[in-house]
């Protein structure tokens, strides 16, 4: 184990004793309580079986075969849950051949940051996380069920249902990838139809048949965003089957994958021999390695966020500074756009996850030794790769190495030598950068700050013309409690366009940018968050800023005193707290933790 892995590894076990302590303690009681079916009296199981057949009546009411919970963000309108139409009809079929029973729990919601991105929508988007676990927890609390199945992909989606999964710790859980759509148009050729659109030299109608091109077909969307960086660091946790997250959907081995994920959660209820709780699965081991995971791909800076409010739900404490401390061992060694040109179905060819894992595990630089769902117990199988030879699933030794050195490197030649996000940190306060797009000749800028409330000013200011020159752009008032903290992925194609004229440009804000945002320098999820007097509030045009992503340093450079001595402005923006549902928000906004806390209302932060 390299050394440095083993330190924030202790280091992580033991700041979360009390808090992981005290989720065993309330979980090992629900398990000790048995097969909850158990406990209801018979009126309330009447009704929770009342719709099914008498067979599994029959099942039901006794304690002997275990009842399988399918929690779905299945909606037909968007390409990534698409293929989760069928997958009910598949399970139960799995199911009731290996000898149980399932049952549709709960839909969740699942909206899409690529639809609502700037737009008004969006300013639900990290919120519906959480509604998302609360979803999940309703389903599952009727206790019925001795075990669930968890169907979904995408940004907030993943995150939720684990979330609400590890609050039914007690039930083992596996979760079920739809998979990538085929690749469409190169990224290259996409983003070239963007930043000409944002020059004004193609119109809406090219535009859109580019865009169309690229998102063509069910499944997910094939950068790699914060979607397919949530299905990397599932397997990563051992939660899917070994290589099983980016096999398209609508495909013989697909289908197999999820018929076979449904047989594999029978096996590990409490009405069996090798009982597998969710809640004792993910431990501090598992979430590192996800977040290892993020480091050596270049992976969403969502999960800055995500990943800790995940790690939470299970008692677990990470924070930025391991996240920091780890990217100093971790080397980037995939390139998959926006760190590169490939995208997620080229990583697959090239190897996918079963070489990133044996590479990882090969340097010591991952944890074997966790419970997952595969036959095993450990990482070691997740080398392997599924097929179906003569209608059967089955794995086999998966490539010892990439068989694409250019989206696939290796620890000892990575593509650079520390991982894709860095801590950010100075006198305007904490925040996150993902530096794996960026090239190093843009990773410094020193230049004046041009302030904004809302990304529609920054945006016609640009139309206006009046950001040719050098500038760091501020974005204020973007954080959790002021509005929802939405990405600011609407802002790339044209701070990319003025890069590529040769000027000067970063962002800095208290708000997010998109899993899928590339080559200009950032600093985001700053905090203290404006709203709560921050300091970028007190930040004011033309004000020298320096920013370096390589070192995670970010100061503005005027006298300390007068600094200190500025009231923070208030927000000029005062649009973003009604209309699109945003009005119903109010509690979540009021309530939300920092981003480096998870950026949640959910539970309260020691």
């Amino acid at each position: 184990m390299h050394p440095l892995l083993e330190k924030v590894t202790k280091e992580v076990i033991d700041r979360s004793h009390r808090s992981r302590e005290a989720y065993l303690a309330r979980i090992d009681n629900a398990i000790g309580q048995g097969p909850h079916r158990g406990i209801l009296g018979c009126g309330n199981l009447a009704h929770g079986f009342a719709a099914c057949g008498a067979g599994e009546k029959l099942d039901l009411a006794g304690d002997k075969k275990a009842n399988i919970a399918i929690i779905s963000s299945y909606n037909d309108m968007l390409s990534a849950h698409e293929p989760y139409k069928d997958a009910p009809a598949l399970i139960k079929a799995a199911i009731s051949a290996a000898g149980g029973v399932a049952q549709f729990a709960g839909g969740v919601p699942a909206m899409c940051d690529g639809i609502t991105q700037g737009l008004p929508g969006m300013e639900l988007s990290l919120f519906s996380r959480d509604v998302i676990a609360m979803s999940t927890a309703i389903g599952l609390s009727h206790n019925m069920f001795d075990g669930a199945l968890y169907l979904g992909v995408c940004d907030k989606i993943v995150p939720g249902l684990l979330m609400g999964a590890l609050s039914f710790g007690h039930l083992p859980a596996v979760f079920v990838p739809a998979g990538p759509m085929p690749s469409g148009i190169t990224n290259k050729e996409k983003a070239r139809a963007r930043q000409q659109y944002a020059e004004g030299k193609i119109g809406r109608a090219e535009l859109l048949e580019s865009e169309s091109k690229s998102y063509h077909s069910p499944g997910t969307c094939t950068f790699y965003g914060t979607a397919n960086s949530n299905q990397m660091m599932v397997e990563m946790m051992g939660l899917h089957l070994p290589g099983s997250s980016f096999v398209n959907p609508y495909t013989p081995l697909r289908d197999e994958l999820t018929k076979r994920a449904a047989e594999q959660v029978l096996k590990f209820t409490a009405l069996g021999q090798d009982f597998r709780p969710i809640g004792h699965a993910i431990n501090e081991k598992a979430i590192l390695n996800a977040l290892i995971g993020l480091l050596a791909t270049g992976g969403s800076t969502n999960h800055t966020m995500h990943l800790v409010a995940i790690a939470r739900m299970a008692g677990i404490i990470i924070n930025w500074n391991d996240f920091d401390n780890l990217s100093k061992a971790i080397p980037l060694i995939t390139k998959i756009y926006p760190n590169g040109p490939a995208d997620v179905n080229h990583f697959q060819a090239a190897g996918g996850m079963g070489v990133l894992i044996g590479e990882l595990l090969k340097h010591g630089m991952m944890h074997e030794d966790i419970l997952t769902i595969g036959d095993g117990r450990g990482m070691s199988q997740y080398t392997q790769e599924p097929k179906v030879i003569d209608g059967k699933l089955v794995w086999e030794t998966g490539p010892a190495a990439s068989l694409d050195p250019e989206v696939i490197a290796t620890v000892e030649k990575p593509f650079a030598a520390g991982g894709g996000i860095h801590l950010i940190r100075g006198n305007l306060g904490r925040g996150i950068s993902k530096v794996s797009a960026v090239s190093e000749d843009h990773q410094v800028v020193e230049a004046p700050a041009v302030v904004f409330d809302d990304q529609d000013e920054m945006m016609a200011a640009f139309k206006r013309g009046e950001l040719n020159h050098d500038f760091v752009a501020v974005l204020r008032f973007q954080g959790p409690r002021s509005n929802g903290m939405p990405e600011l992925h609407k802002l790339t194609p044209a701070l990319g366009l003025l890069q590529d004229k040769g000027y000067k440009v970063a962002l800095l804000t208290d708000g997010r940018m998109s899993g899928a945002s590339g080559k200009v320098p950032s600093a985001i999820h700053m905090y203290p968050e404006c709203i709560n007097g921050g300091p970028l509030a007190k930040v004011r045009n033309g004000d020298i800023i320096y920013l370096n992503i390589k070192t995670g340093e970010v100061n503005v450079l005027v006298d300390e005193t007068e600094f200190n001595g500025r009231l923070p402005e208030e927000n000029s923006a005062k649009n973003h707290h009604f209309g699109m549902g945003r009005e119903m928000f109010g509690g979540f906004r009021q309530g939300a933790t920092t981003a480096e806390t998870g950026a949640s209302n959910l539970f309260v932060i020691d």
